[in-house]
């Protein structure tokens, strides 16, 4: 029986649409010495855009990623593609930010630790002291304390940034981080910052969402995972769920079954970011879902 392949490489790509971009990119990656195990692509007729996932390995050996991103530059240029190319063998680094609320910081670090998400966790920011926190069991990772309130807000954001900066850190989830990023600080984490909303957007921003909702009497809650960009909860949906519920459900009722759909949502949403299946279109998302 073969042995599975020891390295395995994705490739994303975006570019205007013309004829032959597979064929393109299939011919490359065969002439490379390159194995294609999965290829999903969608074209998007009314931006005239073309989107592209592959997954591949070497036929034979191991090869360098640096190599293959030279290798893979001539033709990227010729499409004008915006790519990447990356190795899943390498745990992203993360970022984990958290107010008072801990339940998707607990599932996060609890996926992580069964190896469900691949990721090296470098460190969690909060405003509340570690004592919020003793029941998660956050180990060796490192915990930042940083309390902010409207006087000192930009203070303790050129701290929080300082932080992420120096940890090297390529990816940052708000897990229920109930603080709201200046427009400096999402620029800098453009595409690559990922916010739990408790709603299903674009309905019931703000304040106690799960209130509104009960307010209004709806039959369904949700939650919505999202890219964070300078428009409040407005950032381009990576994923969203949603649950039943009847006029018996109070407040509390829906708080806690949001607490689930937050949750599971967020875990997907920073799934799909470290495997390279989310492609920005605009202020929309192309998801390759498995």
């Amino acid at each position: 029986m073969p042995s599975a392949p020891s390295q395995r490489f994705v490739l994303t790509l975006a570019c205007a649409n013309r004829p032959g971009i597979v064929a393109a990119v299939a011919g490359h990656l065969s002439q490379a010495g390159l194995n294609i195990l999965d290829a999903q692509q969608y074209d998007d007729t009314q931006t005239d855009r073309f989107f592209m996932r592959v997954v591949f390995d070497p036929v034979a050996g191991e090869v360098a990623l640096d190599d293959l991103k030279r290798d893979f530059l001539p033709l990227a240029d010729r499409f004008g593609m915006v790519w990447t190319l990356s190795d899943p063998g390498t745990p992203r680094r993360v970022m984990l930010m958290v107010s008072r609320f801990d339940h998707c910081l607990a599932d996060l670090l609890y996926r992580w630790r069964i190896g469900e998400l691949a990721f090296e966790p470098v460190g969690v920011i909060a405003n509340h002291p570690a004592e919020t926190y003793g029941h998660v069991g956050l180990g060796d990772i490192p915990f930042h304390h940083l309390p902010v309130t409207r006087d000192t807000k930009l203070e303790q954001e050129a701290k929080v940034w300082e932080i992420i900066r120096d940890s090297g850190a390529e990816l940052v989830v708000l897990a229920r981080y109930m603080q709201v990023l200046s427009d400096g600080l999402t620029a800098k984490l453009a595409g690559r910052c990922i916010n739990i909303h408790h709603s299903f957007l674009p309905g019931f921003k703000g304040a106690k969402p799960y209130h509104q909702a009960h307010a209004r009497g709806v039959k369904l809650i949700g939650a919505t995972a999202h890219y964070v960009t300078s428009d409040l909860d407005e950032g381009p949906i990576i994923a969203q769920d949603v649950e039943p519920i009847t006029h018996r459900d109070t407040p509390d009722d829906l708080v806690r079954k949001g607490r689930d759909i937050e949750r599971r949502v967020l875990a997907r949403a920073v799934r799909h970011h470290l495997e390279d299946r989310i492609i920005l279109n605009g202020s929309k998302t192309v998801v390759f879902a498995d």
